[in-house]
């Protein structure tokens, strides 16, 4: 389950910026190594997920590429795609709400690495809605793997003195060292224009549509001159959309679908600033349209108001009038806060993270001055994840916890031991359920693959069987 987990992670960051050079590589002549059902492996399959993976590797985690990559990757993606069929056999339910929501997440995360929407886009060689399109199969088939597997382990459980025999039999030198451990919770406020300035935009683009609609200048002119928008120079503010993607502004997407083609919107006021959209052709839910946008500029004015607001939300919360989460619940504006509950997490997701793995060095700076259970005075800082006027946001750092650095121990570290024997556990069972079933599936490997892999014994047992009429697949 270890390379279960790892190869999640790689195959995962398919989904990544990055996917448009392991693409390119596929380009080459491929080779089938393994059916099961009616689902094949390829050679840039393996070597895809290896290449993924070293690029991924932490040495601070102990993750190493194992010896013999192609066989033990190999044997993860036939137990992988075995799941998925064992999954559609047991009816076991994926929604595409469910799926739409993983993408989401997904494709958010990747925009915000890539350091926004287009240079997401421009990486990857298409917009995001085809990316999420193109990767909706692969999003169904991992969840249904992921939710067989848990259906199978869900009743293993692990009791203290399996704990404690777990860790006693580690030698004592091949103990973690764990540097110090940090929770961090952020609430973050964006600054708002001055209603003066934005109405002045507004203004502007009222004069924009109105010379594009009496015929005296062309609305993709008025995008190359005046937008806002990275890029829009070279697009013409042009992009494909779908009306059910959450990647775009709700505001934006109404306002958008209510134009017939041709036709130019009012000004439309979403989260990045104040649209002009022009319908340029329109099928169904899909969608291609111009915009141009302009920013409301953010003065120092604008600023001070929103430190002073921050301010007196860190008075509530010290006065115990609400809890640092409440508050995020209430004022938090950032959008990655909101699906963490204001938690900062590392690239994994965890909330648990070390120094080495915070990258906004103002946010290192403050944390190093603080101890556990401070909260911050109000920081103005350059947020990436602001597209609004200059990207200052104002923030309140919660330090919530704070270890010291340390060998293992049961005292200190319990919860992460006990979640390791619980794994080696969980693998045993898994591991037991994979030979038991294996015989239930249509399996054909190439000889070659399996030359040199004991891994692979089993399911090269059950391919010779098939090949040579000595067995069926019993369902």
């Amino acid at each position: 389950m270890v390379i279960m987990k790892r190869l999640v992670l790689a195959s995962s960051l398919l989904l990544s910026v990055c996917l448009g050079h392991a693409q390119q590589q596929k380009i080459l002549a491929d080779k089938i190594l393994a059916q099961i059902g009616g689902n094949i492996i390829l050679q840039s399959d393996i070597d895809n997920a290896i290449r993924d993976y070293k690029r991924n590797e932490d040495p601070s985690v102990g993750s190493q590429l194992p010896p013999d990559p192609e066989c033990q990757f190999l044997k993860t993606m036939l137990t992988r795609k075995a799941l998925v069929i064992q999954a559609e056999r047991d009816s076991l339910p994926v929604s595409d709400e469910e799926i739409n929501g993983k993408l989401d997440n997904q494709i958010r995360y990747f925009v915000s690495m890539a350091g926004g929407r287009e240079e997401f886009e421009r990486n990857a060689g298409k917009t995001i809605y085809q990316f999420r399109e193109d990767n909706r199969p692969y999003m169904r088939d991992q969840m249904l793997s992921q939710n067989m597997q848990q259906k199978i382990v869900s009743s293993v459980k692990i009791t203290p003195e399996e704990v404690e025999a777990y860790y006693n039999q580690i030698p004592k030198d091949s103990l973690r060292y764990y540097e110090s451990q940090l929770e961090i919770s952020e609430i973050v406020m964006h600054p708002k224009a001055n209603k003066d300035v934005e109405d002045l935009l507004i203004e502007q683009l009222l004069g924009y549509k109105k010379e594009v609609e009496s015929g005296k200048r062309k609305f993709v002119d008025l995008v190359k001159l005046y937008s806002k928008e990275p890029g829009a120079s070279e697009s013409g503010g042009m992009f494909t959309m779908n009306r059910l993607s959450k990647q775009v502004d709700p505001a934006f997407t109404s306002a958008a679908f209510r134009l017939k083609d041709g036709q130019i919107s009012p000004p439309v006021k979403s989260a990045f600033g104040y649209h002009l959209i022009q319908m340029v052709t329109r099928v169904g839910d899909d969608a291609t349209v111009r915009h141009l946008l302009l920013i409301p500029p953010i003065s120092d004015a604008d600023i001070k108001i929103t430190v002073d607001s921050m301010e007196t939300v860190r008075k509530y919360i010290l006065d115990k009038k609400i809890t640092f989460s409440g508050a995020v619940s209430v004022y938090n504006e950032d959008d990655q806060l909101k699906y963490t509950g204001g938690n900062y997490v590392n690239q994994e997701g965890s909330t648990s993270v070390t120094y080495d793995q915070i990258q906004d060095p103002t946010l290192l700076t403050s944390i190093k001055n603080m101890q556990p259970g401070d909260i911050s005075t109000p920081q103005v800082f350059q947020d990436p994840n602001n597209n609004r006027g200059q990207n200052s946001s104002v923030r309140l750092i919660y330090l919530r916890s704070k270890s010291e650095p340390h060998r293992e121990n049961l005292k200190d570290d319990y919860d992460k031991i006990s979640a390791r024997a619980l794994q080696l556990k969980q693998e045993k069972v898994m591991n037991e359920w994979i030979q038991k079933h294996i015989p239930t599936f249509y399996v054909h490997l190439d000889k070659n693959a399996s030359k040199g892999c004991p891994a692979l014994t089993e399911w090269q047992k059950v391919s010779d069987e098939l090949d040579n009429g000595q067995q069926t697949v019993v369902n």
